[in-house]
């Protein structure tokens, strides 16, 4: 060692008074140094002295931030927020990976059969990535931070959006580049993209009754439906009805009506003193 720390500064330490950039300095400082610590022992009350340790003991325990988490720190997202969205399952490279191959899959099959007046595929698969990722976002048996998202100092509402958001705009960027991919459909490749808020809107708001897993489910399980029973009726040949001028309405309507109701159901996340969580169970509200 080169220096040591002041003795009024150690003296400060031992009250709790030493206040930062000072305090970090001798918190690294004391970690590697025993004179220093014999020091500050003969110095400091051994309450204090105590409780300094705790606080050094806590802060070299801690977790260190992710790229994921640094980086929305630095665009000034709140730490605990930061903190929320980075563990988020459906965010995880796993979980991308597996959305850019069934992406890039859809692209090559739908390059393959050019025949079509449209990616119908591609189309059909598309809208349903954004509401898994949402539905796949929150649970216990999913989620890392369940237990900290529980007691989480946030409105149970807020926190279904804050995380409904991320989600959105990691998949709806997926589902983006994968377009960039078709670039011989022109605006049709586009047809994905009313469904895909008209779907995770409707399967959110559904969430209060059904539960965050039926709620998607089966709003994934309709969409399925009225695909198959449009392929039925346009065996011909040509673009499926949902992917039309009148379909592309009728996904923009369905979209915001869904998230009038949300908003309108928003109460529903924070009842008479708990707070349902995503999870769709309920727990003592925090303050």
């Amino acid at each position: 060692m080169t220096w040591h720390v002041a003795e009024d500064d150690l003296r400060a330490y031992g009250r709790g008074e030493l206040e930062p950039p000072l305090l970090w300095s001798a918190d690294t400082h004391l970690a590697g140094c025993a004179a220093c610590r014999a020091r500050l022992a003969s110095l400091a009350d051994p309450a204090a002295l105590d409780a300094g340790w705790e606080r050094l003991d806590a802060e070299l325990d801690a977790p260190r931030p992710g790229p994921a988490e640094r980086l929305l720190l630095r665009l000034g997202v709140a730490g605990h927020t930061a903190r929320l969205l980075a563990a988020t399952p459906v965010l995880r490279r796993s979980w991308l990976l597996a959305v850019a191959v069934v992406l890039m899959t859809t692209v090559a099959a739908a390059e393959e059969l050019r025949a079509a007046d449209s990616p119908t595929a591609f189309l059909a698969l598309a809208p349903l990535l954004p509401l898994a990722g949402v539905a796949l976002a929150y649970g216990p048996g999913l989620d890392p931070t369940y237990e900290m998202a529980v007691v989480a100092p946030m409105h149970g509402f807020r926190l279904l959006l804050v995380r409904t958001v991320a989600v959105l705009a990691v998949g709806l960027g997926l589902n983006g580049l994968a377009t960039l991919a078709l670039p011989g459909y022109g605006l049709r490749a586009l047809a994905w993209l009313l469904p895909a808020l008209a779907l995770t809107a409707t399967g959110l708001a559904l969430t209060p009754r059904l539960g965050p897993y039926r709620a998607p489910a089966l709003t994934g399980g309709v969409w399925v439906a009225l695909l198959l029973v449009a392929g039925a009726r346009s065996a011909g040949g040509g673009a499926l009805p949902q992917f039309t001028a009148a379909g592309q309405g009728a996904a923009a309507v369905v979209a915001v009506l869904a998230t009038g109701l949300l908003y309108l159901l928003r109460d529903r996340f924070d009842v008479a003193g708990t707070r349902t969580s995503p999870t769709g169970l309920t727990h003592g509200s925090t303050s």
